[in-house]
């Protein structure tokens, strides 16, 4: 691959900004997410590989560190506009959330199987769905609340806690998602004022100083055959990131996220063939209760925002948008 590409990761996908046609955006849409779910399933085998010589904290810090250094020219692009302190503290606030959510994450696949770690990080929508009521005073009604309800049984078929028992890899996972769930809660709130290129600037700008300070307590350098995967991690993180933002900015979530959860696939077909790890069928059943409830809470979510946009449109009183709904 040429330097060029390698150094711009976001080149391949500026030809999609403009297609014609809902239907082709929808499509593309849902390929950028499974290549994503591809990137994020790649980059946990990485990490997973390099567990057994380095600490989580450490693979954390060449993460951040290697996914700065390919969204440099982005961010050169985009700029960071003018930072006020509380901007700052926001989006320090941001940052270290996402890292204590990395630092558990990987340090669970220390002690996990790909599948199951996948499996679990899929709570953060339900985890999200809580905060989002708690914290933002959202209306969740019977529905979303059924639909957690039944996503968190799913987590105890996989957990099996009468049985297997609940290790540390399974509370450090559980505990990434919750923590993943209040980085969605932040960026909510954030996402109002801020616009969305500064959020990801920011976060990615202070992620490597703040987890190089987590990692020096642990230090030890990647041996010479490591670094293929070391710099690997950051690529597949780093692709993976912006295929998903864009396919968010081409369909609605309900569309997209469906297609995310096509990861835990390639995460147990990737455990089987690199790591002989094969999931039982307590993991799958309590995988696909997971999924299931996580693409009921996405959709119920969309379908109540495009209810809430009608109504404002049509207390807004715009005779050309309310003639164009009810025509749809």
């Amino acid at each position: 691959m040429p330097l060029s590409l390698m150094c711009r990761p976001t080149m391949f996908l500026d030809k999609f900004k403009a297609l014609p046609g809902q239907q082709n955006h929808v499509l593309i849409a849902a390929g950028l997410t499974i290549f994503a779910g591809l990137c994020f399933a790649g980059l946990s085998a990485q990490v997973k590989f390099l567990s057994s010589d380095l600490h989580g904290f450490v693979i954390t810090f060449w993460r951040n560190f290697w996914g700065l250094f390919f969204m440099l020219p982005w961010l050169f692009r985009q700029g960071l506009g003018e930072l006020s302190w509380p901007r700052i503290r926001m989006f320090t606030l941001r940052s270290a959330l996402s890292l204590a959510s990395m630092l558990c994450g990987f340090t669970s696949l220390t002690y996990l199987t790909l599948a199951n770690a996948t499996a679990l990080s899929f709570t953060a929508p339900l985890f999200a769905t809580i905060m989002a009521a708690l914290v933002l005073g959202e209306t969740v009604r019977r529905r979303r609340w059924s639909a957690t309800l039944v996503g968190f049984i799913g987590v105890l078929i996989v957990l099996r806690p009468g049985v297997s028992g609940m290790g540390i890899g399974e509370v450090l996972a559980l505990a990434g998602a919750f923590l993943t769930a209040l980085v969605i809660i932040v960026v909510k709130q954030m996402s109002r004022t801020e616009p969305s290129n500064a959020i990801v600037a920011y976060m990615v700008l202070l992620l490597t100083p703040m987890s190089l300070v987590t990692a020096l307590p642990f230090w030890s350098w990647p041996a010479a055959q490591d670094w293929v995967f070391v710099i690997g991690m950051g690529l597949a993180g780093t692709v993976g990131h912006v295929c998903w933002t864009r396919a968010i900015s081409m369909a609605d979530a309900s569309v997209v996220v469906p297609f995310d959860y096509v990861r835990l696939i390639f995460t147990i077909v990737i455990g089987i063939f690199a790591f002989a790890e094969r999931p039982d069928a307590y993991t799958l059943l309590g995988s696909a209760i997971i999924v299931l409830a996580g693409i009921y809470i996405a959709r119920r979510e969309a379908m109540l925002n495009q209810r809430a946009a009608r109504e404002a449109v049509a207390a807004s009183g715009d005779p050309a948008r309310t003639a164009g709904r009810d025509g749809a």
